[in-house]
């Protein structure tokens, strides 16, 4: 019992530390603090995944409407990214290794060409969950759709096999950051939009922007 008091009292003190060097570097937004750890947080049970059934498709205000299994997703040009995690529930973790597909290299190679129109893409996963986050920002180097994370694939209960990631890529102050919930896990196809739409936590209360610096967490509800 001693040896697990100590254990954590050394934990913790290591984590209080490192999250002063992240307050003194500007890495720490407001109201959040570090974990070691990959908290797992979601809406009811982990899906199962079948690679021969797997569709991924992109629709709405595209040119070029597509479905990809995940064999030909797979096949897709990908790319690594680093990353600091904020979560709306106030936990952050830093230097986090991503690997997949950019948003903007799909449009870049062509495989989807939005209409001149569209201004929003939401993100559509299992059982329904939906996100929503403005093309300007999905189509910046800090978000990602992913299949691997730490050189690995998506645990189950992290998103696998695809999940939207987004956050903050240090010495990019010029791009927009938002809280982890704009990624959703479990990701089945991205819908292109000429109007922004509610997504699942944003019709339940959450801020419609998410704002990981202006610390826009809830409060402002979806107005039609």
């Amino acid at each position: 019992m001693f040896e697990k008091v100590s254990k954590w009292r050394a934990n913790n003190q290591a984590r209080r530390e490192f999250q002063d060097k992240m307050k003194q570097e500007n890495r720490l937004p407001p109201g959040q603090r570090t974990t070691f750890k990959f908290p797992v947080i979601h809406i009811g049970t982990v899906p199962d995944f079948d690679p021969d059934s797997w569709k991924f498709s992109v629709w709405g205000a595209v040119e070029n409407p597509i479905q990809l299994s995940w064999s030909e997703f797979q096949a897709l040009p990908r790319q690594k990214l680093k990353i600091d995690l904020h979560c709306v529930t106030q936990w952050s973790k830093f230097d986090t290794h991503w690997e997949g597909v950019s948003m903007s290299g799909l449009i870049e190679s062509g495989l989807i060409t939005p209409k001149p129109e569209a201004t929003h893409v939401i993100q559509i996963a299992e059982k329904g969950y939906k996100t929503n986050l403005p093309l300007s920002i999905a189509l910046q180097d800090n978000f990602l759709l992913a299949t691997h994370y730490d050189g690995k694939p998506l645990e189950p209960q992290h998103g696998y096999p695809l999940r939207g990631v987004m956050g903050h890529i240090v010495g990019r102050d010029d791009l927009e950051d938002v809280y982890l919930w704009k990624g959703a896990k479990w990701l089945r196809g991205l819908k292109f939009t000429t109007k922004d739409e509610p997504g699942t936590w944003e019709i339940s209360g959450y801020h419609n922007e998410g704002d990981v610096w202006r610390e826009e967490r809830w409060g402002r509800r979806w107005n039609k």
